[in-house]
C-alpha cells in the first residue's frame, strides 16, 4: 500500500484532483474555461490570475468534491468588481507570497490541499479571508441548483410547510 493510499487518497483520485485543479485554461483576455466542462467566466476587472485563485480558495474553505467548479466560479464572480479590486489584489498576493515562502510558484500551483489550507489557516483572521469566506456562506449555498447535490428539498412554505408534509423528514441533513 502506497503511502497516498494510506492517507486516505487512491492515485486515481489524486490523478482526478490535479487534473481537475489544473483543468482552468486562460483563453484571451479576462476569459476563464474549464476545457472539461461546459461553463466560462468572463473577468473584467481583477485579473485571469486572480480569479483563478479566488477559485481555489472557495474550493479550500468549503470542499464539496460533488459541487462543480461552475458553482464556485458563480460564488466568487461577485469579487470582479472595482470596489472589491484593491482587497483581492492585496489577499492574492499574500496567498502568492506564503505559497513561495514554502516553495511553489503561487497558490493554485499547489498541489495538495492540505498545504493550502495550512496557508489559509495562518491567514483566517484577515479581512479579505473573513470577506471571502462570509460571501462564500451565502454565494454558494443560496444557488438552488446546489441544493439537489446535497439533498436539500429547498423552503416548505410553497409546499405546505412542514407539518402538513411529514415534520421529521430531515433525511438532507
Amino acid at each position: 500500500m502506497s503511502k497516498i493510499e494510506r492517507q486516505g487518497l487512491t492515485r486515481r483520485a489524486l490523478l482526478a484532483r490535479v487534473v481537475s485543479t489544473g483543468a482552468l485554461a486562460v483563453t484571451g483576455v479576462g476569459f476563464i474555461a474549464a476545457p472539461d466542462a461546459a461553463w466560462a467566466l468572463e473577468v473584467t476587472t481583477i485579473t485571469e490570475h486572480q480569479m483563478a485563485t479566488l477559485l481555489q480558495m472557495a474550493r479550500d474553505i468549503y470542499p464539496h468534491d460533488k459541487v462543480g467548479d461552475q458553482f464556485y466560479a458563480v460564488a466568487v464572480k461577485g469579487y470582479d468588481a472595482e470596489d472589491k479590486k484593491a482587497l483581492v489584489e492585496e489577499g492574492v498576493a499574500a496567498l502568492d507570497a506564503a505559497a513561495q515562502a514554502a516553495g511553489h510558484a503561487d497558490y493554485v500551483s499547489m498541489g495538495w490541499e492540505e498545504d493550502r489550507v495550512k496557508i489559509l489557516q495562518a491567514m483566517e483572521d484577515a479581512p479579505f479571508f473573513q470577506t471571502v469566506r462570509g460571501g462564500l456562506v451565502t454565494g454558494l449555498y443560496n444557488q438552488k441548483e446546489v441544493w439537489p447535490i446535497f439533498g436539500y428539498e429547498g423552503e416548505s412554505f410553497s409546499k405546505g410547510g412542514y407539518i402538513e408534509r411529514g415534520f421529521n423528514d430531515i433525511n438532507w441533513l
